[in-house]
């Protein structure tokens, strides 16, 4: 059931009551979290946050707080999966979904008191109707009870007739094949409705940012600030920068925000300067962290420049310096710490760049972004919160849980925290340079395969960075831009990639990622049912357990078998 008057229909019942938040691993979901968090303290609501990563922790979690909450929140997670039979909750437990992931659990869908989507239904696409997947077989088994009541009938009146000499031979066979009929009608009725559940569900993809919808809520509660429009741009950058959402959908999300700074503008009269946020909206550049880094280093580790000018070769290394050179930007200049570089060269820089990005085959380097201000020296992009937070997701040691990590990238988010923010800077440089490392050896290696429908790359040790979902998945992209960009097979644009990194030697596990083509335009991933199929047809051990089923982890010795499966899947 949606609801999209969440005003009334969600906040209203959640005043007075004890509440259980339980919150996908990813930076959309912390955001929301937190604006949900905000308004619940507003309100001196009694609330309670766990962290999850995938199925089984959900379950682990409300199995642990089921006995004290009857109003649980679902932050970017059990959207897609029938959560009623999941959970097997009591019957006065209400569930409030608040998942950007697509598509959509029918039962979910169709849930008329204990499942509430927040959300606009006029926004989902092909969700099927309640009459095409669900039969009323209440009737099937009335329509039998009738069958074998009249059928004792006639078996009674036959024996009357047949004393007689003559019986209803006729009316016995018009009831046999209406049931043969009413047979074949479910046969083709089920045969139809697995055809459209193929078709809605093998593809899956994102919605709208969770942030950017509980914003809204706080504006219309009259209860929005700087801070928590600044939490909502970071979702929604998030889902950019990782390619969850076309370019186009976040475009028509920016006027709406922009409205929303302008209004927050106005309002704010702080004029105290160390404490008041300034959030504006400018052109920027696809430069990974280059306002914290030096241009060379951040030109060299960004996915997008790196490809197009290729620069894991001394061909590539040649024209960065040729653009450098064009651009009247010194070596000297462009080797230090971009905070360093002379004043007037920084001001012209982005300039510059937009001007040569076609000369340059980079001419996609420009994107709309907003930045907040605090302070006489604190700039960061949405962007730089988006990396920084994403390396202290990856951040998992053996002193460091999960949960560590978690509360570590929400607290990032507070202005008061900037140390924590800064620190995940430092992080995401290291991990993005190893990406780019470990892109350069596979590729002069030649450690890309294809097997005429898909390419696999596969790590043979585990390491520090790709074992975690969204940094293998980074470096699977990359690998997959950079080969496409220096192979000369017509094939590559259109083929998907499959990456795959040892996850628990002891255990034997290796997590296992899918990656769409290149040239398709659309974030749409295919490869959550293709997993799935593959894994039955090859008898391999596979877990789906986190939310985003393009990722997957198997067993290491299964892996062959894995990938022969899908071979012939997609062939």
């Amino acid at each position: 059931m949606f609801i999209q008057d969440l005003k009334n229909d969600f906040y209203g019942h959640l005043i007075g009551k004890r509440i259980l938040i339980i919150v996908n691993y990813d930076i959309d979901a912390i955001c929301a979290s937190k604006i949900l968090q905000s308004l619940f303290k507003y309100d001196h609501m009694l609330y309670t946050v766990v962290p999850i990563m995938g199925q089984t922790g959900l379950r682990r979690a409300y199995r642990e707080h089921r006995d004290d909450v009857k109003n649980v929140v679902l932050v970017n997670c059990g959207g897609c999966v029938d959560i009623v039979e999941l959970l097997e909750p009591a019957d006065d437990v209400i569930f409030y979904i608040l998942d950007a992931h697509r598509p959509l659990d029918v039962c979910n869908v169709y849930s008329d008191r204990q499942v509430c989507i927040l959300g606009d239904p006029q926004l989902e696409e092909n969700i099927p109707s309640f009459e095409t997947i669900f039969y009323d077989s209440d009737n099937d088994e009335d329509e039998d009870q009738d069958d074998d009541q009249e059928g004792s009938e006639d078996n009674e009146h036959e024996q009357d007739e047949n004393d007689n000499g003559s019986g209803p031979k006729l009316s016995r066979l018009e009831r046999h094949e209406q049931r043969i009929m009413r047979q074949r009608m479910r046969r083709q009725w089920e045969s139809e409705r697995d055809r459209i559940m193929f078709e809605y569900s093998q593809f899956s993809y994102y919605g709208r940012s969770a942030a950017l919808l509980i914003f809204e809520l706080a504006w219309k509660l009259s209860k929005d600030n700087m801070d928590l429009l600044w939490w909502a741009i970071v979702g929604i950058t998030e889902q950019l920068i990782l390619g969850k959402i076309e370019s186009s959908s976040y475009t028509l999300e920016l006027e709406n925000i922009q409205s929303h700074v302008s209004r927050l503008t106005n309002k704010t009269n702080d004029q105290n300067t160390m404490s008041s946020a300034k959030i504006h909206f400018e052109d920027d550049l696809h430069l990974t962290l280059y306002r914290h880094w030096t241009v060379v280093d951040s030109m060299r580790y960004s996915r997008y420049a790196a490809c197009q000018l290729k620069l894991w070769t001394l061909r590539g290394e040649k024209r960065l310096h040729e653009l450098l050179v064009e651009m009247g930007l010194p070596l000297v200049q462009a080797k230090q710490m971009y905070s360093s570089m002379n004043l007037e060269l920084r001001k012209e820089f982005y300039t510059m760049v937009e001007q040569l990005a076609e000369k340059y085959s980079i001419p996609h380097i420009v994107y709309g972004t907003f930045t907040l201000s605090y302070g006489y020296r604190s700039r960061f992009v949405a962007s730089d919160y988006v990396y920084s937070l994403l390396a202290i997701l990856e951040s998992v040691k053996k002193h460091k849980t999960p949960e560590d990590c978690f509360m570590e990238a929400a607290d990032a988010l507070n202005r008061q925290q900037k140390q924590l923010l800064n620190a995940g800077i430092d992080n995401a440089k290291l991990l993005h340079s190893s990406i780019f490392r470990q892109v350069q050896s596979s590729l002069e290696s030649h450690q890309i395969h294809s097997t005429g429908s898909f390419f696999y790359y596969v790590l043979q040790e585990e390491h520090a960075f790709f074992s975690y979902p969204y940094a293998l998945a980074l470096l699977a992209k990359f690998i997959l831009h950079g080969h496409v960009a220096t192979t000369r097979a017509r094939q590559a644009p259109d083929l998907p990639l499959i990456a795959s990194c040892p996850l628990d030697a002891t255990q034997g596990m290796c997590l296992v990622v899918g990656i769409p083509p290149v040239r398709e335009d659309s974030p749409k991933n295919f490869f959550g049912k293709a997993f799935e199929q593959a894994a039955q047809r090859s008898k391999a051990q596979l877990l789906q357990d986190f939310f985003e089923p393009s990722i997957v982890q198997l067993k290491s010795s299964d892996l062959t078998r894995f990938l022969d499966a899908l071979t012939v899947l997609l062939t």
